[in-house]
C-alpha cells in the first residue's frame, strides 16, 4: 500500500512538470511574436540640387489680322437710293460718293424756304427804313430780324438732311461685297457694303497676366500663318489698360512689318513671344512636380527625411518647369518614388541627376 502511494505521488510530480514545461514554451513563443519588428528600411531615392539655369520664355498665343481700319457703310436716313457707284474690290479715296438717297421732298422745303427768305429779308428791309422815321416800332423790327433768322435756321436743317442722303467712303480704302441695288429702300440698319484699309494691317492677340510685365510698346514679335511656312514679324503698338477678368489676360495689339500681300483681315495666326532671359532662372525636372487638388507641391531633402513644400510654377519646356516660388538654389528635391512615398520618411541619396 505504501509503494502505492508512492507510485502515484511520482506521476503527479511528472505530470506537474510537464504542464509547467508546456507553458513556459507557450509565453516564449507568445513573447517571440510580441517582440516588435523594428522601423522601415530607408528608401533609396533619386535627387536633384536646384541651380540657376537662364531661361528664355518662348510662348505661342492665337492671334487674329485685322485691317488698319475697317466698317460697314449704312445710310444715316431712310429713303430709295437713286445712284449706287459701289464697285466690288476697287480701292477708293475719302470722299467718293458711293450711294445716293431720294432728296427731291427735301430740295422742295429749301427752296420753298429760299422764297421765304427773300421775302422776309425785302420786308426787312422796308422796317428798316420805316423804323428810321418811327413809321415802326423798334420791337417790330427786331420780330421781322428773328423771321429771317429762323428761315436760315430751317434751311441749314434740310441742308443737312440733303447732305445726308448721300453716303460717301469715310476713308481711303477697299470696297466689299455690294449688299443693295439700286432702287432698294434702305434704313440705318441696311449694309451697303463693307470697306477695309488693308494697306497697313494690324494682329491682335492677348497675353496671360504672368507676361504683362515683360511686354512693351516697340518689341517685335514674330507670327505664321496656315499653311504659309514664312516667318512675319510685327512691332507692338499698343497694349490695354487693364486685364479681361474673365481669363485674367491684356489684349495687345501689333503692327505689321513684313505684308507680302498673302495676308488678309481675319486670318488666324500664331504668334510667338520670345522674352528676355532670365539667369536666375530656377528649373527642375517636370518628374518632380506633385500636382494637387489645390497647388502643386515638390518633395525636399532634408535631414535625411522628406519633407513636401509647396511650390508656384511658371515656364515648361519637354523635360524642365521653372519654379518661381517655394525653392531656393541648394535645396535637394526628390524625383523618384514619389508615388510611395509618404511626409517625413526616411531616405537614402540614390543618384545625383544633373
Amino acid at each position: 500500500m505504501y509503494v502505492f502511494v508512492l507510485i502515484r505521488k511520482y506521476f503527479y510530480f511528472i505530470f506537474l512538470l510537464f504542464i509547467l514545461a508546456a507553458c513556459g514554451k507557450k509565453k516564449n513563443k507568445v513573447t517571440a511574436h510580441s517582440k516588435p519588428s523594428g522601423p522601415p528600411p530607408a528608401a533609396v531615392v533619386d535627387m536633384y540640387v536646384v541651380r540657376n539655369i537662364p531661361v528664355s520664355d518662348n510662348i505661342i498665343l492665337p492671334g487674329t489680322v485685322i485691317a488698319n481700319e475697317s466698317t460697314e457703310i449704312h445710310p444715316e436716313i431712310s429713303g430709295r437710293l437713286t445712284q449706287l457707284n459701289i464697285a466690288e474690290g476697287r480701292q477708293v479715296s475719302k470722299g467718293t460718293l458711293l450711294a445716293k438717297i431720294y432728296d427731291g421732298d427735301l430740295r422742295a422745303q429749301l427752296s420753298k424756304l429760299a422764297v421765304q427768305l427773300e421775302q422776309a429779308q425785302r420786308t426787312t428791309k422796308r422796317y428798316e427804313e420805316l423804323l428810321k422815321i418811327n413809321g415802326v416800332s423798334q420791337q417790330e423790327y427786331d420780330m421781322q430780324v428773328l423771321g429771317i433768322n429762323n428761315i436760315k435756321a430751317d434751311m441749314a436743317v434740310v441742308r443737312s438732311e440733303i447732305q445726308r442722303t448721300e453716303i460717301r467712303a469715310p476713308f481711303n480704302g477697299t470696297l466689299g461685297l455690294k449688299n443693295v441695288s439700286p432702287g432698294a429702300y434702305v434704313t440705318p440698319a441696311s449694309i451697303l457694303t463693307t470697306i477695309r484699309q488693308n494697306s497697313q494691317l494690324k494682329l491682335d492677340y492677348t497675353l496671360p497676366e504672368k507676361y504683362i510685365s515683360k511686354v512693351a510698346v516697340g518689341q517685335i514679335i514674330n507670327f505664321n500663318i496656315e499653311g504659309n511656312s514664312k516667318d512675319y514679324t510685327a512691332r507692338v503698338i499698343a497694349t490695354e489698360r487693364g486685364l479681361n477678368e474673365e481669363n485674367r489676360s491684356m489684349g495687345i495689339r501689333a503692327l505689321i512689318l513684313n505684308n507680302d500681300g498673302k495676308i488678309l483681315p481675319g486670318v488666324f495666326v500664331k504668334v510667338s513671344t520670345r522674352f528676355d532671359p532670365d539667369p536666375n532662372a530656377i528649373m527642375i525636372p517636370s518628374q518632380a512636380v506633385i500636382p494637387q487638388a489645390r497647388g502643386k507641391k515638390v518633395a525636399v531633402y532634408r535631414n535625411g527625411i522628406a519633407e513636401f513644400d509647396d511650390i508656384e510654377t511658371g515656364y515648361r519646356d519637354s523635360a524642365k518647369v521653372q519654379i518661381t516660388t517655394g525653392l531656393k538654389v541648394g535645396d535637394t528635391i526628390i524625383v523618384s518614388g514619389l508615388m510611395s512615398l509618404k511626409p517625413n520618411a526616411k531616405v537614402k541619396v540614390g543618384n545625383i541627376l544633373q
